[in-house]
């Protein structure tokens, strides 16, 4: 199997692992880039992932896949925390980063803008709403928005 469709299977394998390792899944992706192919495995832990959680995981994932045989072909396996800058992508997160700072790309231009930033205010019937400075909220449907990330804020 190739690209998306190995995911699901290999999510199954290796969640219970993660599970028993302390950490929760985020997200992955089975790419191809030039001549290779990646498998990344994105964790997250609510006291932030550290690089020992990272080499645990890798040697966890390994292991499974090595005996599970998923992948047809060669790949190289990355896991690592999504970042501080992650992307929210499951409808969970909309709710558990409720009230933090995003920042918002669309496909095509709305009001003569791409780009919005604001706190966000959660996810309702399909909609991102996020309030601007000022609190006046915008609703966004979730179809129209290309990314949606927290935002680095520095004090």
């Amino acid at each position: 199997m190739t690209g998306k469709n190995v995911l699901p299977q290999i999510e199954s394998l290796i969640r219970p692992a993660l599970t028993g390792l302390g950490v929760e899944l985020y997200d992955m992706a089975f790419v191809r880039e030039g001549s290779n192919w990646y498998l990344r495995v994105f964790i997250d832990k609510r006291d932030g992932v550290t690089i020992d959680d990272c080499e645990a995981v890798s040697r966890a994932v390994e292991k499974i896949l090595d005996e599970n045989d998923p992948i047809e072909q060669s790949y190289i396996l990355e896991v690592s925390s999504p970042g501080i800058d992650r992307p929210l992508k499951k409808d969970s997160d909309y709710e558990k980063y409720k009230g933090s700072a995003v920042d918002l790309k669309l496909y095509k231009p709305v009001g003569g803008h791409k780009d919005y930033s604001g706190k966000l205010a959660g996810l309702a019937d399909g909609n991102i709403i996020i309030a601007d400075d000022s609190g006046n909220e915008i609703s966004f449907p979730k179809s129209d928005v290309a990314l949606c990330r927290l935002a680095v804020t520095f004090h």
